[in-house]
């Protein structure tokens, strides 16, 4: 409602003239964050309901949705272990998140993953590939890094333009991609990219 001044008069006239007591908003950080400034300058009603898989929101510990994605991206990465054994590769995983690492860090633990990266530290791209080299020393001959979609590898990653609610858009190459390039090029060793997306968002339709 807030993309425009006649948007919002808009909004604010369809509210009163139905006669609504209250607006429950359901989402994440966009959703209600435009759902608090219609209560903080114009006094609207407003419940907020904690919605998004990200889990990037204050005043709740889980955030509804977010064990949904969790535990899409735990099955995923535990099916990829057999075929990254048996075909002695590198799987890269890149979940969602945007500029929160929940989701990463909670499915790449539960899933068993080698190597976490996450948006909220800065990547140790010479760490992963350590790593990596060090399991195949070992005789460990594949691996199983998980990275989040918000990850700053350095590069060209973060666009310049701003979406809608002024959050910088992430790149059409995802990170996943790229950073399996770097761990191939800098390793040598087989190296697929998995990216889980939107698949994580799905609900069951009764």
């Amino acid at each position: 409602p807030f993309r425009d001044a006649d948007a919002t008069h808009a909004a604010l006239d369809g509210f009163r003239r139905l006669g609504i007591d209250a607006l429950v908003a359901i989402g994440g950080e966009d959703t209600l964050g435009a759902a608090s400034r219609l209560h903080s300058e114009h006094g609207l009603h407003v419940v907020g309901v904690p919605k998004t898989i990200d889990n990037d929101l204050s005043g709740t510990d889980f955030t509804f949705g977010f064990d949904t994605a969790v535990q899409i991206a735990t099955d995923a990465i535990d099916r990829l272990h057999t075929t990254a054994e048996s075909h002695d590769r590198v799987m890269v995983v890149e979940v969602m998140g945007r500029h929160a690492g929940w989701i990463a860090l909670y499915s790449g633990l539960a899933g068993g993953a080698d190597y976490i990266l996450i948006p909220e530290k800065k990547p140790d791209i010479a760490g992963v590939l350590e790593s990596v080299r060090h399991r195949h020393e070992r005789g460990l001959d594949y691996s199983i890094v998980v990275v989040s979609e918000g990850v700053d590898l350095g590069d060209e990653g973060v666009q310049g333009e701003l979406d809608e609610f002024g959050h910088a858009r992430l790149a059409q190459q995802g990170v996943g991609d790229r950073l399996g390039v770097i761990i191939r090029e800098a390793t040598g060793y087989d190296t697929r990219v998995t990216v889980l997306g939107h698949v994580q968002i799905g609900r069951a339709h009764v």
